[in-house]
C-alpha cells in the first residue's frame, strides 16, 4: 500500500533488508545488543513517513466508506491510512509514529521527532518505537481475527501471504467470503472459491476493486 508513497518495503528489490541485517535492527535481541543502530534505523524510517502521503491506494478506501463498514487491517507501521482518512484501522505490527518504554508496552507516547538513548518516560524507563519485532508476539491479533470471522469481502493488497501469522489471518474469514487479491507479481493466493487476482499495482488495482463494490452497491448486489 505504501511503497508509491515512496516507502521502502522489505520485500521488495531494494528494499529495507537489503540494506540492513534483520537481525541488527528488527528483534528483541538487536535492541539488547545495539539500541543506538535500532533507533537510529527507525528515526530514519520515521521521518521518511513523515515526509511521504497517501496514495491513490489509500484514499480509494477512503472512498468506500461511503457504502461499506470498512476495517483496515495493515501490517504497514506509518500513518498513511488514517492521513488519507479511513476511520478504522488496526495496526498489526505497530506505529512508527508512536513511542513505548521498553518494560511496558501498554504505555503509548506520540512521536514526530528522533527517539534517542536518554529519552524516557516520566517513571524513568527508555523509550523504543511502538513496533513489533521479529519474534514478538502480535497484541493486536485477536482483534484482527474477530474482524475477519466477520467479513463479507476482503481485499488483500501488496502482501506475499507469506509472513506469519498475520498471513493466516485470511483462514479467518467466513467460507464463502468475497475475496480480492492486489499485488503486481504472481503470489501464492489463498484457496477460496469466491476469489479474483488483480495483478497490479496497488494505486490502480485497489481503486479497481473499490469502483467495482460501489458499482455493485448501487444495484443491491450486496
Amino acid at each position: 500500500m505504501s511503497a508509491e508513497s515512496g516507502l521502502k518495503t522489505f520485500r521488495d528489490s531494494g528494499g529495507l533488508w537489503e540494506e540492513y541485517d534483520i537481525e541488527q535492527v528488527a528483534t528483541p535481541e538487536a535492541w539488547q545488543a545495539n539500541p543506538e543502530l535500532v533507533l537510529d534505523f527507525y528515526n530514519m524510517r520515521r521521518k521518511q513517513v513523515l515526509d511521504a502521503e497517501p496514495n491513490a491506494a489509500h484514499t480509494a478506501l477512503v472512498r468506500l466508506e461511503e457504502k461499506f463498514d470498512v476495517q483496515v487491517i495493515t501490517q504497514n507501521i506509518d500513518d498513511l491510512h488514517e492521513r488519507a482518512g479511513s476511520a478504522h484501522v488496526l495496526h498489526l505490527h505497530g506505529e512508527i509514529l508512536k513511542a513505548r518504554p521498553e518494560n511496558d508496552p501498554a504505555r503509548l507516547y506520540p512521536i514526530q521527532q528522533e527517539l534517542n538513548i536518554g529519552d524516557v518516560c516520566e517513571l524513568g524507563a527508555q523509550l523504543r518505537p511502538h513496533v513489533v519485532w521479529f519474534g514478538e508476539e502480535v497484541p493486536e491479533m485477536m482483534r484482527a481475527i474477530e474482524v475477519m470471522r466477520k467479513a463479507h469481502v476482503v481485499l488483500i493488497v501488496g502482501t506475499s501471504l507469506n509472513v506469519y501469522p498475520a498471513a493466516g489471518l485470511i483462514h479467518y474469514a467466513p467460507k464463502r467470503v468475497q475475496c480480492y487479491v492486489v499485488d503486481p507479481e504472481e503470489i501464492q493466493q489463498p484457496k477460496l472459491k469466491n476469489l479474483k487476482f488483480i495483478q497490479a499495482r496497488a494505486s490502480e488495482g485497489v481503486p479497481t476493486v473499490v469502483n467495482e463494490l460501489l458499482a455493485m452497491a448501487e444495484v443491491d448486489q450486496f
